[in-house]
């Protein structure tokens, strides 16, 4: 097999225990993805495994990638008959195969000229893999440069090497150190030493692999030895297992009662997550909120304030219920986590994109800048179609809008402003008035006042939209804002889902070459074709597509679809809003608009039948329901009953008449025992008095053993 590969295709060489298990599944659906890119071999012992170095009675499954094609930058010639291979140090796994598969195509050897404190850290998809720096002298960069090849090497499939010039003026780190490293948990952290051999690295990222591994068996023993290791989803079994590491909070602002109002108007933009300390989700969130404070501090934006309110400990606050003459800025807060973002003498503004750092730190660059930003200049308005509001959004393309109106007194003007506030963070919006807004409204054609949109999307002309209420021009942005075949992404597809229509969901796979980038831009021409062709028919479908290679979550959704990986291209339409059937196009056959809107008729019809239908929104719990009531019954019966009201007033009253009756009856006992004292004392003094008439004393005999127990009361 590496005979014939050599040269054309690398390998990809998976060993399973055992057919028909998870490890083997994720092997097959990554090979239906990368299989036109790279050779899969599956394995389930042999000789192969002796030569590899793995017992064969080893129960862990393992991947190794074979360097069989010939590589461009400082790929050695392969004069042995072997390719070399790179192990997989993980626990297999469908999200870590493609991880892996995809550092195997970064550069083995990366030549920068500054400062390895100013370099920025690995971007996707390396974002997790460590960096580990190398410093060249003018006089041996051919043997630094072969010395790093040899280390990159052997950090293969571990860490990114980099090759510092340190003739560059930019490179700042003293002469005693020769390399540094960064980890992917320390974000912006570097640190340096001096190496005497190239095992001191290995020796560095193989210790910290080893810890991990070890932590990692010993959290999976833990949950097996314990019976409280169960839980129902995947946040909550996080937030259990790290439950004994403390949230560094010190960077953002806790919010009470006391301090709430004085705190969101010291602030221009106030952001606000309402949490509980219960809720996973929330504990969750809250390291994001934290997370995205820090990379606000290091980025210098010192106008926002990151903020946390405990709703567990100040209810009275997030259920908006001050009781004070101080303005309410929000809602009573009803779902958690719930994010606001508030501004001095402004109503809040809710947070509705993704619970995670990267979608929040976004919106709160884009919220920002003023909304809308009155643009004066033609060179003001080509700024700000152009340019990213902030260095950390250089490499994401906005949504954008301007309003265009005669005056700034316009009546219609205060409509676009509403519109364009309830967008804030998603976009940005600009605002042009006199001859500047008749300028571009010429340009464009159209007559004031009217709002263009310019969606990412589109780089031709932007689309016009009246100006009539709030509400409809929020409407009608957020339509000219949807592409009109969008790719689905795990983050956008809430989003989409929301508009209700059934998904018209074509599946593709990772290109390999231009021909495969080819293929694929013609499969979504395609289906642009079918929404310009089926034109009012295409109303109640979104057509959309799924880059297994971008979004490998995807292999999993279309496998969970049809109960099984067909072959890419698939085409199916799933989330009908009339129930729950999915139809798959005809496999094998060629994607064209013509064919998909017959076969849409045939779905439309009733004649199509279904491939499969969508799992019912089901969550068992994960462990056996203890019914502690019935325990309960067993150590006291009847106590668990349940009881109705009727029945619980009348056993209380015959309660309170059996107790009213034993007290009447102690009472009578009490006063009889009184008669018979004063009796007996009468009689005594009788029989003492003597012939003389004189009264004679005598000692009182002993108490009898029978008397009364309730004369002592």
């Amino acid at each position: 097999m590496e005979k014939t590969a050599r040269g054309q295709k690398d390998i990809v060489l998976g060993y399973v225990k055992s057919l028909g298990t998870q490890e083997h599944r994720s092997m097959m659906e990554t090979a239906y993805v990368y299989g036109t890119k790279y050779q899969f071999i599956l394995i389930t012992g042999g000789p192969v495994l002796k030569h590899l170095g793995v017992n064969e009675s080893s129960h862990s499954s393992q991947v190794w990638f074979l360097h069989c094609r010939s590589h461009r930058g400082f790929m050695t010639t392969m004069t042995s008959e072997r390719c070399p291979l790179t192990r997989m140090r993980k626990q297999l796994s469908l999200l870590i195969l493609h991880s892996f598969l995809q550092l195997m195509e970064a550069p083995l050897v990366s030549e920068v000229y500054d400062d390895p404190s100013v370099v920025p850290p690995p971007q996707f998809p390396y974002q997790q893999t460590p960096q580990v720096f190398l410093f060249s002298r003018p006089a041996t960069e051919h043997l630094d440069l072969d010395t790093a090849t040899t280390l990159a090497w052997r950090l293969r499939g571990i860490a990114l090497l980099l090759l510092v010039h340190r003739q560059s003026p930019a490179v700042k780190t003293p002469d005693e150190y020769n390399a540094a490293y960064r980890l992917p948990e320390k974000s912006l952290e570097v640190k340096y030493m001096t190496l005497h051999n190239l095992d001191e690295v290995l020796e560095l990222f193989m210790n910290e692999e080893k810890n991990g591994e070890e932590e990692e068996d010993g959290d999976e023993e833990e949950d097996e030895d314990s019976k409280f290791g169960k839980l129902d989803d995947e946040i909550a079994a996080s937030v259990y297992e790290n439950r004994g590491n403390l949230l560094d909070m010190d960077s953002i602002t806790k919010l009470t009662s006391d301090n709430f109002h004085t705190a969101v108007a010291e602030s221009s933009l106030t952001v606000v997550l309402f949490y509980l300390k219960w809720d996973a989700v929330s504990m969750t969130f809250l390291s994001s909120i934290t997370e995205v404070a820090e990379r606000l501090e290091d980025s210098e934006v010192y106008d926002v304030r990151m903020s946390a309110v405990d709703c567990g400990e100040w209810i009275d606050l997030c259920a908006a219920q001050l009781g004070s003459s101080l303005p309410v800025l929000f809602q009573p807060i009803t779902a958690f986590p719930s994010v606001l973002v508030l501004r001095p003498h402004e109503m809040a503004q809710n947070y509705r994109g993704m619970l995670g750092s990267e979608a929040l730190h976004r919106f709160i660059l884009l919220s920002r800048p003023a909304c809308p930003a009155p643009l004066s200049t033609e060179e003001e308005v080509m700024s700000f179609l152009q340019e990213a509001p902030h260095p950390e959004l250089a490499g994401h393309k906005p949504d954008r809008v301007l309003g265009l109106f005669k005056t700034q007194s316009h009546a219609a003007l205060p409509v676009f402003t509403a519109a364009a506030k309830s967008l804030r963070g998603e976009l940005l919006s600009g605002l042009l008035t006199d001859g500047l807004a008749e300028k571009w409204a010429a340009d464009h054609s159209v007559d004031l006042p009217t709002v263009l949109v310019f969606p990412s999307w589109r780089t031709h002309t932007p689309f016009s939209l009246p100006v009539s209420s709030a509400e409809e021009l929020l409407a009608q942005i957020n339509t000219a804002l949807l592409h009109p075949v969008p790719e689905l992404t795990v983050e956008n597809l809430p989003s989409f889902l929301s508009l209700g229509k059934a998904l018209l969901l074509l599946f593709v796979g990772e290109e390999e070459d231009e021909i495969g980038r080819r293929q694929n831009q013609a499969l979504e021409w395609e289906m642009k074709r079918v929404v310009k062709l089926g034109e009012g028919r295409m109303e109640r479908y979104l057509p959309c597509w799924i880059h297994l290679g971008r979004t490998p979550a995807g292999m999993s959704v279309l496998g969970s679809y049809l109960g099984s990986m067909p072959p890419l291209p698939a085409l199916v339409l799933t989330h009908l809003p009339s129930g729950g059937e999915i139809y798959q196009y005809p496999p094998n056959t060629p994607i064209v608009a013509h064919s998909v809107l017959q076969w849409l008729q045939r779905i439309e019809d009733g004649t199509e039948s279904p491939a499969g239908m969508l799992a019912e929104d089901t969550f068992p719990p994960a462990v056996k329901f203890y019914d502690f009531l019935n325990i309960m019954d067993m150590q006291e019966p009847g106590s668990a009953q349940q009881k109705a009201p009727k029945e619980e007033e009348e056993e209380e009253e015959e309660e309170e008449e059996e107790e009213e009756e034993e007290e009447e009856e102690e009472e009578e006992e009490e006063e009889e025992e009184e008669e018979e004292e004063e009796d007996e004392d009468r009689e005594e003094e009788e029989g003492n008095i003597g012939d003389d008439g004189v009264v004679e004393k005598e000692t009182a005999p002993a108490p009898e053993s029978n008397t009364n127990p309730h004369s002592e009361l």
